[in-house]
């Protein structure tokens, strides 16, 4: 189970730190990712992060304003999207979401993921 949070109202300009916590049972073999789902819109990749950390992906809307990590435990893990410079486009709901069997060049596809979170709210007012 993933459960993410950290979602609220900025001001345009400001930043927002998302977690997304990984229950027991997941490892740092895990392909993690970010999605958001605008007013009206699809939903959208933002960021993902590779087994190992061997690799990082941005949606090119977000590059250079956001950052996405992970913390490993022993039996846990922790993501986290770092947002930074945000716009009145960035809002949305923002969702987690997480792989074991995602290979590198579908890390942007929605549907290479199996494991979702409930997904956070962020509202940017310009």
């Amino acid at each position: 189970q993933l459960q993410a949070s950290g979602g609220g109202l900025v001001q345009a300009g400001g930043s927002l730190r998302l977690s997304c916590a990984a229950s027991e049972g997941t490892s740092s073999r895990w392909v993690m990712g970010w999605f958001r789902r605008g007013p009206g819109k699809e939903r959208e990749f933002v960021a993902a992060i590779g087994r190992n950390n061997a690799a990082i992906r941005y949606g090119d809307s977000v590059k250079g304003r956001f950052t996405i990590s992970r913390e490993n435990a022993k039996n846990t893990m922790t993501m986290f999207l770092q947002m930074s410079d945000l716009k009145p486009e960035d809002t949305a709901v923002y969702f987690c979401a997480a792989s074991q069997t995602i290979i590198l060049s579908r890390l942007r596809d929605e549907h290479g993921y199996g494991y979702w979170g409930q997904g956070t709210q962020v509202t940017v007012s310009s």
